[in-house]
């Protein structure tokens, strides 16, 4: 697990460092990868130059392929073996061999000299002895392990054949029991058919040479059309001796394959771009097929064509490009919801968010293939291992080629706007997709998608562990194929030897039968000189070293697509930092310009605007300067600009068109818009589709029809709020917020948890008091809260005919009716459920109170709903009855009423706490029986001479309120939720004090309301109470009514301890009053009387007005 995370660590900060280099150095990266990647297609093309394909030889009827003899125990020769049985090629007591053949023929078919008879059997004990081929921890070669050994453990030796023509045959005999050595024996035949040592060279080299020879004097044209040809020739060769079922497979994968190139396409447009980011993610992928590619191959697992064939459409589906799409799909949201931030800054914050998903993901992808890879099975190894390799450069190369990329397209495009209006920016913007795209960044793949992708991977693999299908590739038994022959002069004398040797190994025992694969000779050339690229027997290091880098030069420095590349490359560096330089020198003239046009302006504006205000008090044709404009939701300050207002009709013209709309204007244009009545105020948000900008533009308009004009360039905070969250759920006609300074009390003990109690409030010195309780409370064990009744009431009036029909209503409500208008209520929610119904009648008139819970929300709007269905029920039982509101004033709702004091309303809470009397004389400074005394006096005979209704406390709205600011409550139902009856006791005999809160109707919730709000769920959050309960409905607005129950008790306490000591008036002074209200005070023969202009006229002003007013006030100061 640590391991993991380490990895996991050091694989993001490895990321990181590789995505900020290649932000800030787009260019480079992008042109060392186009290098790197021609020079890998080089590589692969001149590894390509041996395919069939590409030669021109493709496959004929006259290709030779191999021939299978078998001999039983008993049979003194070898005879063709016809049917072919299955059983022969399982069976333990069949030896399976192979017979190789190697054809050296000597230059212009003379005999070969001395030297040539020399490098022979250099060549010999090269391919013997000092080829290797690699099997996990060992390293095979033909001596070891890979010829058959007979009885001495040595292998068989044949003699050269020599022909007529001179050309000497070699013959070489490999075990073939299993099919690890099978797959050892055909990578040992390819690899000798690319081996060119010394001046021995195999014959398919000379014709490629000289078919390229042929090949560079050809058009380009005639030579594509010959490849497409051989191509096609081949393609249809071996459909025809596929079987249906192959082929069916290998054509679904390409349409899939084609699909998904055409999915990126769709996918890229709707994110916004075109074509340029879908085509970057394809060359990608390219360049990370041919680098797979050539680490395959390098790592000696040579992948066949036709296999590449079969599986590239299989790797392209499977791996796909959803990582590349997420990682734009997040950069471009993220760089549409911060538009000022630099572009540095949004892709690498972005990597920083998406990246440990991405290489977690591609992580445990490439161990799933590396797995696969440890596969014996054909085919399935060099596939899995494709696609190890292949997510590793995909990854690599996803942040570093096609992060340049996208930096350099997102620089270049603000570069642009910033050169360009605002309005043709849009239009010409790269990512101006059609709509907002919701967030898709953590969401999965459809499940579709998961499912064909599944259904690919697990029939692939079914398909080669079960051998259902096998690579397209020519039948052996077609007729019109020729076989190696047997009454060949090279073949006849040498099988009897074989058969020999066989039965020579078993030692005299009964000896197996023996199956016998004859290959088609390979054929090399013996050259009177070395050929280039060929290893040579004694080469100085040095030399070596100087020849090779003399051939890298001549294979890729000199190659003609590498050279077009570089050119091609130098071109687009040269072309694009011209580009950025002009860009660079035209916004610096600009701003120049722009800065002296702004001071001639505004000097002249100003001027002209005095003058106006003072002699003719008409309104200025108002100038707009620092302009403002709005994209895609979000502001974007542009440069300073001198534009003039357009008329209504222009804006009016802008605001209905599709294709500009409310953007496109200024605030100014809009401001005039709602004063000609265009747009209703109330319809801004909706208008705008931006919300601050409708609360900024809002507060200007209300601003200048109003007596003091002075809101718009006020305090009152707009910017930095969700306004989102407000709109249509907790205030209309927004033109900002209110911020409320939130202090902290505590923590304090309440029923055994430790909670801190947040405090929205203007009062210096109540969370000063509220702490001080708390540490007096936690002293005594802190406090214990218990919980009531729990139902929240609504009262709805209804009227009848007569008092009979009101007092019939009354008895059926409160006997059988009961339960059916419990029903009907409970049926409108899955938390309101009717605890009790009271029912008090006044003359015609009945009220009735419906009590019931409401799980975690407060719960006005759910029993509203519920009294509506329970109505109408009654109305069915009672026709003649009229519902005159749906609330009767008997719930009872913001207002004092004693039916919420003595019946209860919303949460009952009761705390209490003990209070050692060490502890009041040294933290609350006073005694027990003067505790005790104060809240006789005051808070119960006080309150009583006062005729009070529930207000038997100190101050409990204080606490209530202020922490029903915090947590999102309702402040207005502080009206009936602070009554509150505070008792004190001496007991344990006046060594402790006893105190007690009972609070019948405290209304709150967790859910809805002000509580949706980020900030008010912050504090709900610190609470542990946010949102509903997950296991239990109502326990969170339970826990935080005991929450208020137990601060109000705190701030009782601390108050009176106050009171009875006489601290209050002293306290209030040093905290309320200790601080000047200016924050650089000074003495009174030293400050200076600073007179206040009058209030401007009403005026469309621009900032630079606002400025000049703020000069004249200094000025006149």
């Amino acid at each position: 697990m640590y391991f993991k995370v380490f990895i996991l660590i050091m694989l993001n900060r490895f990321i990181s460092k590789t995505v900020r280099t290649a932000i800030l150095n787009p260019i480079e990266v992008m042109v060392a990868h186009l290098i790197l990647s021609s020079i890998a297609y080089v590589y692969l093309f001149n590894l390509a130059k041996s395919s069939e394909v590409l030669k021109g030889a493709s496959i004929s009827h006259d290709s030779i392929l191999s021939t299978v003899l078998y001999a039983s125990p008993n049979d003194i020769s070898f005879s063709p073996l016809k049917d072919n049985p299955s059983s022969l090629l399982t069976s333990p007591t069949v030896t399976r061999l192979g017979l190789k053949q190697l054809e050296i023929s000597p230059p212009l078919q003379q005999q070969a000299s001395q030297e040539g008879l020399n490098n022979i059997e250099k060549f010999q004990d090269h391919i013997e002895s000092k080829l290797h081929f690699p099997d996990g921890n060992t390293s095979w070669t033909y001596q070891n392990q890979l010829c058959y050994n007979i009885s001495n453990n040595s292998c068989p030796v044949f003699e050269r054949f020599v022909k007529e023509d001179h050309t000497i045959v070699l013959f070489y005999m490999f075990d073939l029991n299993d099919s690890r050595r099978v797959e050892l024996a055909e990578l040992w035949e390819k690899k000798i058919q690319s081996t060119l040592i010394d001046k021995i060279v195999p014959v398919s080299y000379l014709k490629h040479q000289h078919y390229y020879s042929h090949s560079e004097n050809m058009s380009t044209i005639v030579w594509l059309i010959r490849i497409l040809k051989n191509i096609f020739r081949d393609a249809v060769i071996r459909m025809n001796s596929a079987s249906r079922v192959d082929v069916i497979v290998v054509a679904i994968g390409y349409i899939l394959m084609a699909s998904t190139f055409i999915s990126l396409y769709i996918r890229m447009h709707k994110l916004g771009s075109k074509c340029v980011l879908a085509t970057t993610i394809l060359m990608s992928g390219f360049f990370s097929f041919m680098f797979s590619l050539i680490t395959v191959y390098k790592l000696g697992i040579p992948v066949d064509p036709i296999l590449l064939s079969e599986t590239t459409p299989f790797l392209v589906v499977t791996i796909g490009f959803e990582r590349p799409y997420k990682l734009t799909k997040i950069i471009l949201d993220k760089q549409k919801s911060n538009i000022n931030e630099s572009v540095f800054h949004i892709i690498s914050s972005s990597v920083e968010a998406i990246a440990p998903i991405l290489a977690q993901d591609g992580l445990l992808e490439i161990i799933v293939f590396m797995l696969g890879a440890k596969s014996s099975l054909p085919g399935l190894r060099e596939f899995c291992l494709m696609s190890a390799f292949l997510i590793i450069y995909d990854i690599l190369l996803m942040f570093t080629w096609y992060i340049s990329v996208l930096s350099l397209k997102l620089e270049l495009r603000k570069i642009k706007e910033a050169t360009m209006t605002p309005i043709a920016s849009r239009e010409n913007t790269i990512f101006n997709a059609p709509s907002l795209v919701t967030n898709e960044f953590c969401q999965r793949k459809s499940p579709s998608i998961i499912k064909t992708k599944l259904l690919l991977i697990i029939g692939f693999l079914i398909m080669h562990v079960f051998e259902f299908c096998s690579t397209i590739s020519i039948s052996a038994n077609k007729s019109h194929v020729s076989a190696v022959s047997v009454a060949d002069p090279v073949i006849k004398p040498v099988l009897p030897s074989i058969l020999q040797h066989h039965r020579a190994s078993f030692e005299g025992g009964f000896a197996n039968a023996l199956l016998l694969q004859i290959s088609p000779p390979i054929s090399f050339q013996l050259l009177n000189h070395t050929p280039p690229h060929a290893l040579t027997w004694s080469t100085l290091p040095l030399s070596t070293m100087v020849g090779g880098a003399y051939d890298i030069y001549n294979t890729y420095a000199q190659n003609p697509v590498i050279s077009k590349w570089v050119v091609a490359i130098l071109m687009i560096s040269i072309l694009l930092n011209t580009y950025l330089f002009e860009i660079a020198k035209h916004r610096m003239q600009q701003q120049t310009r722009n800065g002296k046009s702004e001071e001639k302006s505004y000097k002249v504006s100003s001027k002209k605007i005095s003058h106006d205000s003072e002699h003719n008090n008409q309104k200025p044709s108002p100038v707009i300067k620092h302009q403002q404009y709005y994209t895609a939701g979000h502001i974007r300050k542009q440069q300073p600009s001198s534009l003039t207002i357009r008329s209504v009709n222009e804006c009016l013209q802008i605001l209905k068109n599709p294709q500009l709309g409310a953007a496109a204007l200024a605030n100014e244009e809009i401001i005039s818009l709602v004063q000609h009545a265009h747009i209703a105020p109330y319809a801004l948000e909706k208008v705008l589709g931006d919300f601050e900008r409708a609360v900024q533009i809002r507060k200007s308009v209300i601003s200048r029809n109003s007596r003091t004009q002075t809101l718009e360039t006020s305090a009152l905070p707009v910017t930095g709020y969700d306004y989102s969250k407000v709109l249509g759920a907790c205030c209309e006609n927004v033109i900002g917020y209110m911020p409320i300074p939130v202090g902290i009390a505590g923590p304090l003990w309440i029923d055994g948890d430790s909670t801190h109690l947040p405090m929205a409030t203007t009062e210096g010195c109540l969370v000063a008091s509220v702490a001080r309780g708390c540490k007096a409370i936690n002293s005594g064990g802190g406090a214990t809260t218990v919980l009531t009744p729990d139902g929240m009431t609504r009262g709805p009036c209804v009227e009848f005919p007569s008092i009979i029909d009101a007092a019939e209503c009354k008895r059926w409500i409160e006997n059988e009716g009961f339960v059916v208008v419990k029903e009907a209520f409970d049926s409108t929610s899955r938390f309101a459920r009717v605890n009790k119904i009271q029912v008090a009648i006044a003359g015609k008139m009945l009220f009735i109170r419906f009590s019931t819970t409401t799980g975690d929300a407060m719960g006005m709007n759910m029993i509203s709903k519920g009294c509506e269905k329970a109505l109408t029920i009654l109305t069915q039982q009672f026709p003649t009855m009229q519902i005159v509101s749906l609330s009767g004033n008997y719930c009872t709702d913001k207002k004092p009423a004693a039916i919420n004091w003595l019946e209860g309303r919303g949460k009952s809470v009761v705390s209490e706490a003990v209070i050692p009397r060490t502890t009041i004389e040294s933290v609350l400074k006073t005694t027990v029986d003067a505790l005790v005394e104060l809240n006789i006096s005051k808070n119960l005979i006080g309150s009583a001479m006062a005729g009070s209704i529930g207000g038997f406390n100190a101050h409990a709205a204080n606490i209530l309120t202020a922490i029903y600011i915090a947590a999102g409550q309702d402040p207005a139902q502080n009206v009936e939720s602070s009554n509150c009856i505070t008792l004190m006791k001496a007991i344990d005999g006046g060594n402790a004090l006893h105190i007690s809160c009972s609070m019948p109707s405290i209304e709150v919730g967790t859910v809805g309301g002000g509580t949706i709000l980020p900030p008010q769920q912050a504090v709900l959050d610190m609470l542990g109470v946010r949102g509903p309960h997950p296991t239990s409905p109502g326990k969170n607005s339970q826990r935080l009514a005991r929450i208020i129950c137990a601060a109000i008790m705190a701030g009782e306490l601390s108050l009176c301890a106050a009171l009875a000591a006489g601290h209050l008036v002293k306290a209030h002074m040093e905290h309320n009053r200790g601080t000047s209200s200016s924050s650089n005070p000074m003495p009174d023969n030293q400050q200076v009387q600073v007179k206040v202009p009058a209030t401007p006229a009403s005026t469309p002003c621009a900032s630079f007005i606002k400025l000049n007013t703020l000069t004249n006030i200094k000025e006149s100061s």
